[in-house]
């Protein structure tokens, strides 16, 4: 695609287009000249919408959660937008779709837009467009973006740096929750949510959580610990009255700016590494084979190898 026609779909975004939307989300998943220019087109437009990202660990209720929100979202006038992560398909390498299809009971409603996208291997719980694709539908107007995070687990802490806020959802039955506190997808809550409230030993979940919090630090914000039945709505007015407090304190305090500058600042470095390296790899040729195997021999460790490579690709 030109990048003459990448600009003019993303004015049409900007005019509210939900299938130039879907095209762009499309393009920056290829990470092409053409997606760069449809961002520069956009970027002045995002910044709006209120990024909540949806985490924890597989069956917790995640996408009947985001189907329950977006249905709350909608009746209060809002346009909304989900980013749904999948596990990506062995055979296909696309997103297996699950999300979606939980969430179909909004698929003709014009005011919300659903992507599901694949991990294509990322560890962290998120798309490598993830961010993109968020920034794509913050700019088609969506006043509330919901990232769902596909469920790997303790390692899923990517969603931090993609959004403004971070829901954590826990189910009763999995085990300790102060020992689940310990891991790392626990440390990163906005908020606490403990879906399925309606299952035995939910109670205890909740005090258990709420036990932890108040161990942390006086000051600045301190995550709730909500009950939810998704299935059937209960709580999820307090969730998003929770999430729009969140918002009002970091506005008020300055920490969302300071968020969103610490999420460019990684999105700078993930990209100029992800030029550097294709640079590398494309400049390489013979001379890593020839590093490679100086290395296996002995004669070079690997560090020295590295920076024989850096040198020669900076002459070049």
């Amino acid at each position: 695609m030109s990048a003459s026609l990448a600009r003019q779909l993303a004015d049409a975004v900007l005019a509210g287009s939900a299938q130039a939307a879907a095209r762009l989300i499309s393009l920056v998943e290829n990470d092409g000249a053409a997606a760069r220019a449809a961002r520069a087109v956009l970027h002045r437009h995002t910044g709006r919408a209120h990024v909540v990202g949806i985490t924890g660990p597989p069956g917790s209720g995640k996408s009947t959660l985001v189907n329950a929100a977006i249905r709350a979202l909608r009746q209060a006038g809002q346009r909304v937008g989900v980013v749904a992560i999948d596990p990506t398909s062995p055979f296909t390498g696309g997103a297996l779709l699950g999300d979606r299809i939980r969430m179909m009971d909004h698929s003709t409603d014009p005011e919300v837009f659903v992507r599901s996208m694949a991990t294509r291997g990322s560890l962290g719980g998120l798309a490598p467009a993830a961010g993109d694709a968020a920034a794509i539908l913050d700019a088609w107007g969506a006043a509330t973006v919901l990232v769902e995070t596909v469920g790997t687990g303790q390692a899923e802490v990517d969603v931090v740096s993609a959004c403004d806020s971070v829901v954590v959802v826990a189910v009763p039955g999995t085990g300790d929750a102060i020992q689940t506190l310990k891991a790392g997808v626990m440390e990163i809550a906005d908020l606490f949510v403990v879906n399925k409230a309606d299952r035995p030993d939910a109670s205890r979940l909740v005090a258990d959580l709420e036990m932890a919090v108040r161990l942390l630090p006086a000051g600045g914000w301190r995550p709730p610990v909500l009950a939810t039945v998704a299935t059937t709505g209960e709580g999820i007015d307090a969730v998003l009255a929770a999430l729009g407090a969140h918002r009002r304190h970091l506005e008020q305090t300055g920490a969302l700016q300071a968020r969103r500058r610490a999420r460019w600042q990684r999105e700078i470095l993930r990209i100029a590494e992800g030029r550097v390296r294709a640079r590398l790899l494309q400049d390489a040729g013979p001379l890593l084979e020839e590093l490679a195997a100086h290395v296996a021999a002995g004669d070079l460790d690997p560090y020295a190898a590295a920076d024989r490579l850096l040198q020669a690709s900076a002459t070049r």
